[in-house]
């Protein structure tokens, strides 16, 4: 039975930076949209694929790159709440947008214009920063991988002697990688001559970390997606296994299935209660067949882009709860919908091709789904689909070319 969502209450997809193709947001306007909630969203133009989604009432186009001063993007956002005029729920797609919300918190909340869960200010940028999450990993006794944070060239140049290869780099702060990213992504670094290579261009104060790499033949890839209110009590909390992601073993989901992990989702409750976090949360976790635990990757304070992998028998996902928690609503408890499959179309045919040819499979993974959800085809809301298609053909060719050099070499 479908949730008895607060139809007068609408909600706003807030991003910032220039990333169209996100199907996450897409996601949000349908699974609020569908059950008569008036949907909002800031987009890069009017040929986005969230823009065209017959669920959305209105685009806001506003180019943002993440560099623009906050009180701007402040304003922009109160400009927007005017055009809406009337309460509506904050819903941030990225990191940024989160932390922006978070710290300025009293102005966006000032005569109930947004709606949105309340916590320590502070805490989404440390949490989106890649050492701010470490240190309170450690604080906390969460295990999470071996990471180094070098504050100059020296430093790199330091780990490249003593540090332990292969590493992974990831940009370190949220905003930075928006104005300066050091790497593209999450970036496999296999060892010291490597890494001197790519250091020069991090600048004279490298905003990256550079962190443990767990091989994939002794790990899983694990996801925990949750809503938790204003006393860090998880009103939605669920757990699944990553098949694939693109770029390979590093980047975003590309296949996953909700399959149900008690102990992690005890580990995720408990690191979320003892730091007080409130609000919409996506965690990526590995599992280290070497040593039998469960290390925290990303901690990340908004929804994540798969969250429609996950709903509950009374019909909420994480969304859905924060919705209805805002609006004084109750949200329903019932226990996940076991073998449920996510696959996002533009990335898992070159995913699969790769995973393929590697020959590594997930123990964890079901044999067969219960049922898909799609990110971009929906039978009743096409269109974004079809946006998506002739937005990505080009860089879509360019990887199935770069795959079918690699299968010739």
């Amino acid at each position: 039975m479908p949730c008895a969502l607060d139809r007068s209450v609408p909600g706003l997809i807030v991003k910032i930076g220039d990333y169209p193709l996100h199907h996450g947001g897409v996601g949000a306007i349908r699974s609020l949209g569908r059950l008569g909630v008036p949907m909002y969203a800031v987009t890069e133009d009017r040929w986005t694929p969230a823009a065209l989604s017959r669920y959305l009432t209105r685009a806001f186009v506003w180019p943002t790159t993440g560099s623009e001063q906050p009180e701007r993007l402040v304003e922009g956002l109160l400009r927007i709440g005017r055009a809406i005029g009337r309460p509506t729920v904050l819903l941030p797609t990225d990191e940024e947008a989160a932390v922006l919300i978070a710290e300025h918190a009293d102005v966006l909340a000032a005569d109930g214009r947004f709606l949105f869960p309340r916590a320590d200010p502070e805490l989404p940028r440390r949490l989106a920063s890649k050492q701010g999450l470490h240190e309170l990993c450690a604080e906390h006794g969460v295990p999470t991988p071996e990471a180094a944070f070098p504050a100059t060239f020296a430093d790199v140049k330091a780990f490249a002697v003593s540090g332990r290869f292969p590493v992974v780099a990831k940009n370190r702060e949220a905003f930075e990688r928006r104005e300066k990213p050091a790497v593209g992504g999450t970036t496999r670094i296999e060892g010291p001559r490597e890494l001197l290579a790519l250091a020069p261009s991090w600048g004279p104060r490298p905003g990256v970390v550079l962190q443990e790499y767990l091989p994939r033949e002794h790990a899983e890839d694990w996801i925990v997606h949750a809503y938790v209110d204003s006393r860090s009590t998880p009103l939605a909390l669920f757990t699944g296994v990553k098949v694939r992601s693109w770029p390979p073993h590093a980047g975003m989901t590309a296949c996953a299935y909700a399959v149900d992990n008690k102990e992690l989702a005890q580990m995720a409750a408990q690191f979320i209660k003892r730091i007080g976090f409130s609000g919409i949360v996506d965690l990526d976790w590995r599992f280290d067949r070497r040593d039998g635990r469960y290390k925290l990757l990303d901690f990340n304070p908004r929804m994540g882009a798969q969250f429609r992998l996950f709903e509950n028998r009374a019909g909420a996902d994480v969304v859905r709860a924060q919705h209805l928690d805002l609006t004084g609503r109750e949200v329903p408890e019932a226990e996940q919908i076991a073998d449920r499959r996510f696959l996002v179309e533009n990335i898992d045919l070159p995913a699969l091709l790769a995973y393929r040819r590697g020959g590594y499979t997930t123990p964890h993974a079901p044999a067969g789904p219960s049922g898909t959800e799609l990110a971009w085809a929906a039978r009743d809301d096409m269109r974004p689909f079809f946006t998506m298609l002739a937005r990505c053909v080009r860089p879509g060719a360019a990887h199935l070319y770069q795959l079918w050099r690699a299968r010739k070499r």
